[in-house]
């Protein structure tokens, strides 16, 4: 037996209008024409759908299987259909992030906060197991959005500046360090370092300091919480590199001292790397504006 969305549609059409001639308006065809296709529906069945001496016309036990088919499907198809619909408007679609930086849900919570406002039927999801990965990931279309500060020349992948951001030294105010106006490599030396668990080459403190300098701290310690860093920073069990947006509010806390790296001072930037075909979407271009926007406003808080 071959059903097709239109018998559905058939079926629940004469269910709801209770005769040939009502269903026919409300389906735009001619009684004929239904009346054709019904009995075309019952020779592939084999069984009469309809009771047809009752008035007003009744389906059989046959075609009330039928009518529960339609009732559980139809609404899937137009739901389907509306959704398509909003995607090709560019009202609808997926927004899945990756994250290649461990500090950037500071930010990027405000963001997508702001984003969901105005796009309510996008789907949003953070992919944060894909750290490693994620470029991979960006191009095999699993995510459709990469938090990166290293971008690289990829086919198909284009990075999108986001802003500028200062990687900024953080201790115990009770630190030697503290009556420094800032830090350079050497002073790491005979520190406990604390950083998040990636490698070293897409750490700030490593690749803009200490590697280029060739300066090793007397240890290192990995944290995967920002809170955890700073509770170590704060019973003095390590010094840290953060990004400024991570230290807007506890830099004015009495535990902790801030200061430069470098005498003026270390700027890295950052990226959102999207699919080239992407970039001029509707909703990427908006969730780019404020991802460009929103973090200033968190840094100059």
């Amino acid at each position: 037996m071959h059903i097709e969305f239109r018998h559905l549609r058939t079926i629940k059409a004469i269910h709801d209008a209770g005769g040939l001639a009502k269903a026919a308006d409300l389906l735009h065809i001619t009684q004929s024409a239904l009346s054709h296709q019904v009995k075309g529906l019952e020779d592939q069945a084999g069984v009469e759908l309809f009771a047809r001496r009752s008035k007003p016309l009744r389906l059989s036990a046959a075609g009330l299987k039928l009518l529960r088919l339609a009732e559980r499907i139809l609404p899937e198809i137009d739901a389907t259909e509306a959704e398509f619909a909003a995607i090709r408007q560019g009202r609808a679609g997926r927004l899945h992030i990756a994250i290649e930086c461990h500090a950037c849900f500071e930010w990027l919570f405000p963001v997508l906060e702001a984003f969901r406002r105005v796009w309510p039927e996008i789907d949003i999801d953070i992919r944060p197991g894909l750290a490693f990965t994620a470029l991979a990931a960006l191009a095999r279309e699993e995510v459709d959005l990469v938090i990166s500060s290293d971008p690289e020349k990829i086919e198909g992948i284009t990075f999108n500046p986001l802003f500028d951001y200062s990687p900024t030294f953080i201790a115990a105010a009770s630190s030697p360090l503290a009556a420094k106006p800032y830090v350079v490599a050497e002073d790491f030396a005979d520190q406990t370092l604390l950083t998040y668990p990636i490698d070293r080459a897409r750490s700030d403190v490593f690749s803009l300091l200490l590697a280029p300098a060739k300066v090793e701290p007397k240890a290192h310690r990995q944290v995967e919480l920002t809170t955890v860093i700073l509770m170590l920073v704060a019973s003095g069990r390590g010094v840290a590199v953060l990004p400024d947006w991570v230290l807007r509010e506890v830099k004015y806390q009495p535990d902790y001292v801030t200061k430069r790296v470098t005498e003026h001072g270390l700027t890295k930037r950052l990226y959102a790397a999207t699919r080239e075909e992407d970039v001029t979407g509707p909703y990427m271009a908006h969730f780019l504006r404020l991802a460009r926007t929103e973090p200033v406003k968190l840094q100059r808080a």
